[in-house]
């Protein structure tokens, strides 16, 4: 099931971006395989899927060594300070980083430890108050406030409401690609990726930009 689950979403995707003018290239699935065991991700990595999404510190690092040295593990999941060293042991992505001073205290650790993370900004585009996320005006200034250190920003990432109408998606989702195209021009600096969708909503991000979706439930089916 997997295997086809996998072969599914990827044609959903490719038609997607077929369907936007997008290059085939344009977005790629991240396998967001949370609470699901080591041997449910091995079944995924031998078809061919390399990057899993994980929302737990404590989780991934139970996990990764278990698994293939060649998976790229991403932290979707809120992080906090006293997890960042943790995370770092085996997240080359952290799609959740909130606030500048963890953006900071992760530079400081990835420079102990010699390593180069990619950083995504957590907006809360929607401003929903039980989401974790920075406000869209405080975006650019945490952006420019870290440039430079061994953890480099490389775009931003959203979560959005689970009830949302497909107006409302296009509507978030258009603004977190507004919001990364403005703090591009002014700062002068790339910031390539677009994490946002998920398995019930992933075809209207991508025909809003998205470069990462994070599809769990239909590929691995519901925890």
């Amino acid at each position: 099931m997997i295997a086809e689950n996998l072969k599914s979403i990827n044609e959903r995707i490719a038609n997607a971006l077929a369907k936007s003018g997008r290059p085939a290239d344009g977005a790629r699935l991240l396998a967001v395989s949370k609470t699901f065991p080591a041997e449910v991700v091995k079944e995924a990595y031998d078809v061919g899927q390399l990057c899993f999404g994980e929302n737990r510190v404590q989780e991934l690092s139970e996990k990764a060594p278990k698994l293939p040295s060649d998976i790229t593990w991403h932290l979707i999941g809120h992080l906090q300070q006293n997890k960042v060293r943790q995370a770092l042991q085996h997240a080359a992505w952290i799609h959740s980083v909130d606030s500048s001073d963890l953006f900071a205290r992760i530079n400081r650790i990835a420079a102990e430890l010699n390593v180069a993370p990619r950083i995504l900004l957590e907006v809360n585009v929607s401003g929903e108050e039980s989401k974790f996320g920075l406000k869209p005006d405080d975006v650019e200034k945490t952006v420019a406030d870290n440039l430079g250190g061994p953890a480099s920003c490389v775009g931003l990432m959203t979560v959005a409401p689970a009830l949302a109408s497909e107006a409302e998606l296009h509507t978030i989702f258009e603004g977190l690609r507004n919001l990364r195209d403005k703090i591009q021009s002014n700062l002068k600096t790339s910031l390539p990726e677009l994490s946002m969708g998920m398995s019930g909503d992933f075809e209207i991000a991508i025909a809003e930009g998205a470069t990462i979706v994070r599809i769990g439930s239909a590929i691995f089916g519901h925890r």
